[in-house]
């Protein structure tokens, strides 16, 4: 039976970091962005059907190569031939990179052309039901949320690692609507906030309320008892409001005169801040920013995206009810505390555990950081890249989790010195750079 050409698919390499990139054949000629290194690529034509997978990645990691020795690879086979040199790594992103200006982000360049999202080849493991919930998870929420795969497969990983998330973004891309659709599939209560300039801690975190009857004193809960709590535009709060998240964030509690009162378990706070607008907002405290697990940042969708955007979104159908119809439930709290304590268990060797230790302390040294990363960092990408490798059927995390989560969970951690601001320093060129000087280490399984 032959295949349907559409389905066939084309290999090709960064030419920034030469991470094995693999796109659907139909997109040769589009603009795609590496997912290692985010440098924008072009598609290329190919003369016969490319092979529609790649080979499993090897579970045995070598250091990065060189950058002799990543020169000397030929970075894309002849038509119809395997390449006669293996991928340099596992975690490509970690090669030395040739020599070429910064690539922008596409949220700064708005002439950058539309971009394609594309998936680096990853180590799967055993079909575990771990692995089936994040699979199903992502695909339910597909049906009515598009493209934007770091937001999602980020705040998955915040959630059932039991972190928050920062996200950067512009307005009008759906945040929204995306922690709405993951409450319903993930059986939790969603709330939201909108931080404006005059918002009181105690409208978060809920006040005594004086009772006639019983001539008493009650609680009454803020909108911050919930499970996923969208916080929108948090930076347009002074820090008076800020400082009511700190102990909520951290110890999933709220104390009012005295009195604790616990939250319900789990406990994912997705905050909002835009990157344009600077009138009328607060910058939030770095004790605030070191709460956030991620910095995520959600792009512009693609042309092909946005059409099925506008296809999926377009008539005036009631939002409410199309969650209800459309969307399934697939899990419950209990069962996302299960699945946490479960991934606590994925075995992290003792050179990953070295190789997470000296991408962070290194955050320290690096000339343009005036301050670096805390330990807290260490953690929190020791815990995600736990997490990632029980998305992926693994007991055992690899150093391409690490790479994976590396930049959300630092670029918000670490601050610029004031030459490398007014010298114009991007804070993910700067972290990628740092990340590449660390050598990787070798895992077996």
């Amino acid at each position: 039976m032959n295949a349907d050409p559409s389905d066939t698919t084309t290999e090709f390499s960064c030419p920034q970091c030469e991470a094995r990139l693999r796109v659907p054949a139909t997109l040769a000629g589009q603009s795609a962005k590496c997912p290692s290194c985010s440098a924008i690529a072009s598609v290329p034509q190919s003369d016969a059907p490319a092979a529609t997978s790649l080979k499993p990645a090897a579970t045995s990691l070598k250091p990065a190569a060189t950058e002799t020795a990543a020169s000397e690879s030929p970075a894309v086979a002849s038509p119809g031939q395997s390449p006669t040199t293996p991928p340099a790594a596992t975690s490509p992103a970690l090669t030395h990179a040739p020599n070429q200006p910064p690539t922008p982000h596409p949220l700064d360049d708005p002439s950058q052309p539309s971009i394609v999202d594309i998936e680096r080849e990853r180590v799967v493991g055993a079909n575990t039901e771990t692995r089936q919930l994040f699979e199903r998870i992502t695909e339910e929420i597909s049906k009515v949320f598009v493209g934007q795969h770091e937001l999602v497969e980020g705040t998955l990983v915040a959630l059932f690692s039991g972190g928050h998330v920062l996200i950067e973004s512009v307005p009008g891309l759906g945040k929204t609507l995306f922690v709405r659709t993951l409450g319903k599939i993930l059986g939790c209560d969603f709330g939201r906030i909108q931080f404006t300039a005059d918002l009181m801690p105690s409208d978060i975190t809920g006040s005594p309320i004086f009772d006639m009857k019983t001539q008493e004193f009650t609680f009454r809960p803020g909108p911050v008892f919930t499970q996923l709590l969208l916080a929108d535009e948090i930076n347009r709060s002074p820090a008076k409001t800020h400082a009511a998240l700190l102990e909520i964030m951290q110890e999933r509690r709220v104390t009012v005169d005295g009195t604790t009162h616990q939250l319900d378990l789990p406990f994912l706070v997705v905050a909002t801040q835009n990157p344009i607008e600077s009138e009328g907002t607060y910058n939030l405290p770095e004790a605030q920013l070191d709460r956030f697990l991620f910095k995520l940042r959600a792009q512009y969708p693609s042309e092909q995206q946005e059409a099925k955007i506008l296809t999926m979104h377009g008539d005036q159908i009631d939002l409410t009810g199309k969650l209800e119809n459309d969307i399934e439930t697939l899990a419950n709290p209990e069962q996302i505390l299960n699945i946490t304590r479960e991934s606590s268990q994925v075995r992290v060797e003792p050179v990953l555990v070295d190789y997470i230790n000296r991408i962070v302390r290194l955050t320290r040294q690096w000339p343009q950081f005036y301050m670096g990363a805390s330990p807290r960092a260490g953690i929190g990408l020791m815990q995600g890249a736990r997490t990632l490798a029980a998305f992926y059927g693994r007991d055992y995390a690899v150093p391409d989790d690490v790479v994976q989560l590396a930049l959300p969970t630092l670029r918000h951690r670490v601050m610029l010195t004031a030459e490398a601001e007014v010298e114009g320093q991007n804070v993910d060129d700067l972290l990628r750079d740092l990340i590449r000087r660390v050598e990787v280490p070798r895992i077996e399984p």
